[in-house]
């Protein structure tokens, strides 16, 4: 017999994506409700107010929908892996809407459908850790988990420029970041560790970022071959280069991802990297900061799971076995 699906909780954060998230949420209420769901909607205040309204929604054994941009999402998965047996949806409610897009979900229709009907898929979360050398770290380590790529170096200066920026400009907000970051960047020495005790690198570069998923910043493909749900991070290093080859080669290359095919570039497959650099940086992931290096990265294996089309046209995915939506 069919298992009744499960009540859903749909979590908006109204400020996503200059208002976009707060716009569409009635319509993502109507569509939800034409496949006989009950949803219910909680909107959310903060960062740390999203997590607790994920968390309640976990325990009281109801799917989790998230009507927003990457962050919120970020911040919900990293509260929901303590929860055993808590399901994620993504609707995407935000300006890049990186995950949606990997798993297939781009379009509000479609993403609601899949909370409906869709299938469970196990993936990992990445986790910045600090030494307790970071701001804000009081006692030893902190660690805190993201969803798509954490990243430092050129891009904290490009996105908290666009973190910054008027909502009007939709997507391209990333790319004026990108512009406006490179009128005043200088190159920065970077030292990287793959799985320490391991290999070191030390590198001149504009950004090392670490990747559990493909694309930030609206469709950047930055890591074109990270898998969600191989236990291991892309490393990708972008070394210095000159302004003009960064605006010609490899800015307008990163949406497709051949940028990974220049010289400049490198990529490593690891679990953990360790990084840090000859001047203070924030990293960012999901496009939120998350840490001050040094830090620590690492992949989380299978820690939670999320709702993908049941038809299996989502990208990023090693594996091809799905869970049936049992729990949905």
């Amino acid at each position: 017999m069919p298992v009744p699906a499960r009540p859903v909780c749909l979590i908006v954060n109204p400020a996503a994506g200059g208002g976009r998230a707060a716009r569409l949420a009635p319509r993502a209420l109507a569509e939800l409700g034409t496949h006989g769901l009950v949803v219910h909607r909680s909107d959310t205040r903060d960062l740390e107010h999203a997590r607790e309204l994920a968390l309640e929604a976990a325990r009281a054994g109801e799917t989790v929908a998230v009507l927003s941009g990457d962050g919120a999402i970020g911040a919900i998965a990293d509260a929901l892996r303590a929860v055993p047996g808590a399901v994620l949806g993504v609707l995407p409610g935000g300006r890049g809407n990186d995950l949606a897009r990997v798993l297939g979900v781009g379009e509000l229709q479609r993403a609601c459908e899949t909370i409906a009907h869709g299938v469970r898929r196990a993936i990992d979360l990445g986790e910045v850790i600090s030494d307790g050398r970071g701001r804000g770290v009081l006692d030893g380590e902190r660690a805190t988990a993201f969803i798509g790529i954490a990243s430092v170096g050129f891009d904290s200066d490009a996105n908290r420029i666009a973190n910054e920026a008027p909502a009007w400009l939709g997507n391209l907000v990333y790319a004026y970041g990108a512009l406006r970051a490179l009128l005043s960047w200088h190159p920065a020495r970077f030292e990287i560790e793959l799985d320490p005790p391991g290999e070191r690198h030390s590198f001149s570069a504009y950004t090392i970022g670490a990747a559990n998923s493909r694309t930030y910043g609206g469709g950047m493909r930055a890591a074109p071959d990270a898998l969600l749900d191989d236990g291991l991070l892309e490393v990708v290093v972008l070394e210095s280069v000159g302004k003009i080859a960064f605006l010609t080669k490899i800015l307008p290359r990163v949406f497709k991802g051949t940028h990974v095919r220049e010289p400049c570039v490198h990529v490593f497959r690891a679990r953990e990297v360790t990084i840090d650099a000859d001047r203070p940086f924030a990293m960012y992931a999901d496009g939120d900061p998350i840490g001050q290096l040094p830090l620590r990265v690492r992949s989380v294996p299978g820690a939670i799971d999320v709702l993908v089309p049941a038809d299996g046209v989502s990208e990023g995915f090693a594996g091809l076995a799905t869970v049936a939506s049992e729990a949905r």
